[in-house]
């Protein structure tokens, strides 16, 4: 067998097209107006519509109701249930801890931790940017952990 070379390559027959040269006089079937037509905003160079223009009647990205707004905060914001949890070793939490564990993305800010599953171990929770649900910290808590709020 013999090796491939980048010589040897060549692209497979059909799949290259070649253009259309227009503007080569009358016998080409393309010269004159090049297929474009007589007059009108197309037929010259730089004559396109803009994208979204609809002749003059009001377009649809106008015409549909715009409603709703997406916090970027919430971009930022990760919900973790109390099983999760069960994954991390050491007993303090903090964003840190959570990330390399693989338990929150790493554009993660705020974490806010749910009453799921249950709790065996002991953490102790300190850090401002974690947030705990009432029924999170009493399991919490239940199970000799601690949850201190940091304002």
């Amino acid at each position: 067998r013999n090796p491939i070379k980048l010589n040897d390559l060549s692209p497979e027959y059909g799949a290259k097209k070649k253009s259309n040269r227009v503007g080569r006089g009358i016998g080409s079937g393309l010269g004159k107006k090049e297929g474009r037509g007589h007059k009108g905003l197309k037929s010259c160079s730089g004559g396109t519509v803009k994208a979204g223009f609809e002749g003059g009647q009001m377009p649809i990205q106008r015409r549909v109701p715009k409603f709703g707004f997406t916090s970027r905060v919430s971009l930022a914001t990760q919900e973790l249930s109390l099983s999760a949890l069960a994954g991390v070793e050491t007993g303090d939490i903090t964003l840190d801890v959570l990330k390399k564990a693989g338990l929150i993305r790493k554009n993660t800010k705020f974490v806010k931790i749910m009453l799921s599953g249950t709790c065996d171990k002991a953490f102790k929770l300190n850090d401002a940017s974690i947030r705990v649900s009432k029924g999170a910290r009493a399991a919490i808590e239940a199970a000799g952990g601690s949850v201190v709020i940091v304002e």
